[in-house]
């Protein structure tokens, strides 16, 4: 299995403007911006677990995205695998809810995004 440091380091360099869900805002400099869900379907495949959906609708600056996706891993600890691309960090206790994968894939770019990183992840 890979290590979390290295899945991270990975999905970093393997990361681009093509996977992201914020082209617009997305940068060389924050290649993990727009990444969550893509990251954390990925990270799901490895490490199992659930996908957990939180609430940006609230958090000034970032309402426009609507939400952020982190894995809740078999052992019960919630992870963040995508958490370096918000350089202040985000509130805690966000709402949350485990979406099931399905729902997650269901939006046509999520899973066009998800399979090119997944391939890119595998290549």
């Amino acid at each position: 299995m890979v290590p979390f440091e290295q899945f991270q380091s990975i999905v970093m360099n393997i990361s681009a403007i093509d996977t992201s869900a914020d082209p617009e805002h997305w940068s060389t400099d924050n290649q993990l911006w727009g990444h969550c869900a893509v990251v954390s379907l990925l990270a799901q495949d490895l490490y199992g677990g659930e996908l957990v959906r939180h609430s940006l609708e609230q958090v000034q600056g970032y309402e426009y995205l609507r939400s952020h996706y982190t894995n809740q891993l078999p052992d019960g600890r919630e992870f963040d695998f995508t958490a370096l691309q918000f350089s202040t960090g985000l509130p805690e206790n966000l709402p949350r809810e485990v979406r099931p994968r399905e729902r997650v894939l269901a939006h046509p770019d999520t899973r066009r995004r998800y399979e090119l990183l997944k391939s890119r992840f595998s290549s």
